[in-house]
């Protein structure tokens, strides 16, 4: 099953409806930073995405340091931002 990149158009689109969240590398990723009261309530966060990124063979690339967790989207099958992206976006915006 082939997975399409979003085009432009789409990519302006969906950004609109993902609030936090903005382009990264070129337009072929999205990135959003988040940022808890301490380390212990951002782990809490990742072990929740690690799970839904499991659950929809999905995986973030991300980082974390003490209270801050920044996450990147991409989808790389497709060489770039898909709905698989704003769909997973969507889903760790929703544990916040």
């Amino acid at each position: 099953m082939s997975i399409e990149q979003l085009s432009e158009e789409e990519r302006e689109t969906w950004l609109a409806a993902l609030p936090g969240w903005s382009l990264a590398r070129e337009g072929k990723a999205i990135e959003r930073k988040f940022e808890f009261a301490d380390f212990s309530e951002a782990f809490a966060f990742m072990v929740r995405v690690a799970l839904l990124a499991e659950k929809r063979d999905h995986h973030p690339e991300w980082s974390n340091v003490y209270n801050r967790v920044e996450i990147e989207l991409t989808t790389h099958d497709a060489g770039g931002l898909s709905l698989r992206d704003v769909e997973m976006a969507q889903a760790i915006d929703a544990l916040v």
